[in-house]
């Protein structure tokens, strides 16, 4: 049974969440078995894929001992009830409210809002996240942006989401991340599309190792 404690430690020391945002539910599963192959303990399941929630019942049934698993693009205080009702371990948004924060504080989720600007972020924080996404990061200096914003907000582990690959990741990391949201960056999409999930594996280990390299 994971608690919000060691879910956050789990997510620090991995260093990076692995995203599945993809459009079917075979996909999914099949996404799902490639990032586990490459030795990630994470998953993040958006709710933008078709029949998420059986997704993640799936998922947890047959890994959810070992695996963390967890819902991204949940919006609002109802979505973050179902998807932790359906077993979700940590909640992810592209954005922050007090009832989707109030909602997995309840239930003692970990929970990862979006937020972009100082404000947004201190103010997301401050309502309970146990991190804050800063999403869309790539498009706003990434690493940069990242060490700027933790020269006033030192104390607020963020994980910057958005324009996260091989190249960025590591600088990321340096500028202080808490851990990385990393989605096309992994998930390949013309690997997917000519079934080449090894592709897949192979960039989870890839990341796996800049995690190690930074964090050493």
């Amino acid at each position: 049974m994971w608690t919000k404690e060691t879910a956050m430690k789990l997510i620090y020391e991995t260093g990076f969440i692995p995203i599945i945002r993809v459009e079917s539910t075979d996909i999914a599963f099949k996404v799902a078995e490639a990032f586990l192959e490459g030795g990630i303990n994470i998953i993040e399941v958006t709710m933008s894929v078709p029949g998420a929630i059986d997704v993640v019942k799936q998922l947890i049934e047959n890994y959810g001992d070992k695996v963390l698993i967890g819902t991204g693009t949940v919006l609002d205080g109802i979505m973050a009830e179902e998807v932790i009702k359906a077993g979700s371990e940590f909640i992810v948004s592209p954005n922050y409210s007090q009832d989707l924060i109030e909602t997995a504080k309840k239930h003692s989720k970990p929970i990862i809002p979006g937020a972009l600007t100082p404000t947004e972020i201190y103010n997301a924080y401050s309502m309970g996240a146990d991190a804050v996404k800063v999403f869309p990061c790539g498009n706003i200096g990434g690493a940069d942006y990242i060490k700027a914003i933790r020269a006033p907000l030192p104390d607020i582990p963020l994980v910057p989401t958005g324009g996260v690959d091989l190249e960025t990741a590591g600088p990321m990391l340096d500028a202080g991340a808490y851990a990385l949201g990393v989605g096309g960056a992994i998930t390949d999409k013309k690997a997917i599309k000519e079934r080449k999930y090894e592709v897949i594996t192979e960039n989870v280990r890839k990341f796996l190792d800049i995690v190690k390299k930074y964090r050493s």
